[in-house]
């Protein structure tokens, strides 16, 4: 993990690769969970039998599942020690360019790509998250994450 002391000691990094996040594994437990928060139960997240004979030849994690990994990705890779609150504002550019089949190790590389005062001391950073999947030469997820944080 990257510790930062200030929001603008942070913000002078504009334009670089800030930091790449730990491997997280996604499980069939976690891709079943988000289908029921969801209620997006499509076989080829959930019926593992039927998805062993579809275009994956697995049961795969939704696409958003894979993008709201984002914030852990986030959290678990910087820590600013100004910062009392984080807040997601949006996200920009979304791309799913690869499946993640269950059991896959997935990590964040994060890049500011932009960082902009706002209003009550907080700083809007814009990050290029380019989601990778272990084994696999292209990022399966690539997004603009807009976070708000403020001191």
């Amino acid at each position: 993990m990257k510790t930062f002391q200030t929001l603008a000691e942070l913000s002078n990094l504009v334009g670089q690769e800030i930091a790449v996040s730990d491997w997280h594994t996604i499980t069939q437990a976690q891709v079943n969970q988000f289908a029921d928060a969801t209620g997006d139960h499509q076989w080829i997240h959930v019926d593992v039998e039927k998805a062993k004979a579809g275009p994956f030849g697995d049961t795969i994690a939704h696409g958003f599942l894979t993008l709201a990994l984002i914030p852990q990705f986030l959290e678990s890779s910087l820590h600013i020690a100004e910062a009392r609150l984080g807040v997601n504002y949006g996200l920009n550019k979304v791309r799913f360019m690869a499946p993640v089949p269950v059991g896959s190790r997935l990590r964040g590389r994060l890049t500011l790509l932009a960082s902009v005062p706002i209003d009550n001391g907080g700083v809007q950073m814009t990050w290029q998250v380019a989601i990778e999947r272990e084994g696999l030469s292209k990022p399966v997820c690539v997004a603009e994450s807009l976070v708000r944080h403020y001191s």
